[in-house]
């Protein structure tokens, strides 16, 4: 018997020549997952049929790995480099796990009730040396419940009835349809993208169009990316964070599992530390950075903010609002951190700041510009309906745009998408409050040095900075406040 190490390696080595064995991409086509080989054959003639998953291989813990990305920058080189081994190259997959990622399209009760019926099947792998090499021996099956621990080389057999569970997507449950785009929408949503790679898809979001489904929403960002940009990526992009309905700019997709575990890791680590007063830019491997509008000037021209939030029902129960949460309240509350700069105030009674969440709260940036700094952003009506109340649109003296009638109103986009109205001259302005700037680790690099080297060291990593341009609205106002 050989060690793990060993085992490992072995592993990794491509199979002999004597042994034929066709082993095709786990993740692409299920229908393609059965392996071939001499002794499942001889299976078979004895009438015992199974449908073969891939041998199970050691993941990388995707939450662990976030979390050493963030201590790396946080708390300096030394604690990721003897952490790295033993934390990211390996986490705990269930045979449940394993089967529904090799077999995305199986639906998940039935895999659920195969393992209720006992009807799965699971293969050790055991090596032996001989002179000749290391051979493999074969193991008798023995059934595997779900919440069995998979070890590297394992391998789940299914009953070969499950071959015949149907592949058409149009004989899926409704609600399981994928979204359906047409052509002029699927180049819409692709022109939004600012970068990519086998990790992670960055978009710059639009205005007006919601991140997630919900009551009433036709069409969200999150089914819209699955549609269309999925690519030859058999997974669909996962969310990782939100930006608000009305607000705009940077959002940031996970391609895969794993690469989305590792950037959720990234986004709570961001608001653990700030709460731990790490607040250093120079520390902090995720920054963002927002551009906003507001109305008004604060007293001082950079600060940071420090003022926990709390939620209160409004309406009679219809809806909520966040507010700031005193000492004396009862409320439950949530620690928040905002950094703020002024970049330019050129005209009276308006400031472009810069804002840098350390938290990641809900409207976080928008009470902090109200309650705080008293200095609502323009075109926010949930939390500066006051000061708009006595709105008065900002006359532009630029001849060539003098009246609200030539600017461009609307604008054929899809999804009833509008990206031109909504500056400071017209009487109902949009939200003026845009994710500028994201600097981020590049964990698609990561993931590929911890892949071929577990023990690699990632305090050297470098960062993806990432631009997206303001929408046409917020570049009106810029102009004209700046004219």
């Amino acid at each position: 018997m050989v060690g793990p190490i060993l085992l490992r390696r072995l592993l990794l080595q491509p199979p002999p020549s004597s042994a034929a064995r066709v082993c095709i991409s786990a993740f692409h086509n299920w229908r393609s997952y059965a392996t071939t080989e001499t002794f499942h054959e001889d299976r078979e003639k004895r009438g015992e049929k199974w449908f073969t998953l891939p041998p199970f291989t050691a993941t990388i813990n995707g939450s662990a790995l976030g979390k050493e990305l963030s201590r790396n920058r946080s708390y300096g080189r030394d604690v990721i480099t003897k952490t790295a081994t033993t934390s990211t190259t390996s986490t705990t997959t269930t045979a449940l796990k394993w089967v529904t990622r090799c077999c995305p399209e199986l639906p998940r009760s039935l895999v659920q009730k195969l393992f209720r019926l006992r009807q799965v099947r699971r293969e050790s792998c055991d090596m032996e040396c001989s002179g000749e090499g290391v051979e493999a021996l074969e193991r008798p099956l023995k059934r595997v419940a779900a919440k069995d621990s998979m070890n590297v080389g394992d391998r789940i057999h299914l009953p070969i009835s499950v071959q015949e569970f149907p592949n058409d997507k149009q004989e899926l449950p409704t609600d399981k349809k994928e979204c359906r785009c047409s052509e002029e929408e699927v180049t819409f949503i692709r022109s939004l993208e600012l970068y990519k790679d086998p990790a992670i898809i960055v978009i710059n979001k639009p205005p007006g169009m919601p991140v997630q489904g919900g009551i009433g929403i036709k069409r969200s960002l999150d089914e819209l990316a699955a549609a269309c940009l999925s690519y030859d990526f058999s997974e669909p992009p996962r969310l990782v964070h939100r930006l608000d309905r009305d607000s705009s700019g940077i959002l940031v997709m996970g391609r895969t599992q794993t690469s989305a575990t590792v950037l959720h890791s990234i986004f709570r680590e961001k608001t653990f530390g700030a709460s731990n007063d790490v607040i250093d830019d120079a520390k902090r491997i995720l920054q963002r950075r927002y551009w906003a509008l507001v109305i008004g000037s604060p007293r001082q021209r950079q600060g940071l903010i420090s003022a926990p939030l709390g939620k209160v029902v409004v309406d009679n129960g219809k809806s909520d609002r966040i507010t700031i949460v005193n000492d004396s309240q009862t409320l439950p509350s949530q620690h928040a951190i905002t950094k703020y700069k002024v970049i330019g105030s050129p005209c009276p009674g308006y400031t472009w700041l810069e804002l840098t969440p350390l938290t990641g709260r809900k409207h976080q940036l928008r009470v902090h510009c109200a309650e705080v700094l008293r200095t609502p952003i323009v075109g926010d009506y949930k939390y500066g309906w006051q000061t708009h109340r006595n709105w008065k649109p900002l006359a532009w003296s630029n001849n060539e745009c003098n009246s609200d009638e030539e600017f461009p109103k609307t604008k054929n986009l899809p999804f009833d998408l509008n990206m031109e109205s909504g500056s400071v001259s017209e009487k109902n302005p949009r939200l003026h409050l845009h994710c500028k700037q994201m600097v981020l680790p590049n964990v698609n690099l990561a993931l590929q040095n911890v892949k071929l080297h577990s023990d690699s060291d990632l305090s050297e990593l470098e960062s993806l900075e990432l631009v997206a341009p303001l929408p046409s609205f917020m570049q009106r106002s810029w102009n004209i406040t700046n004219s």
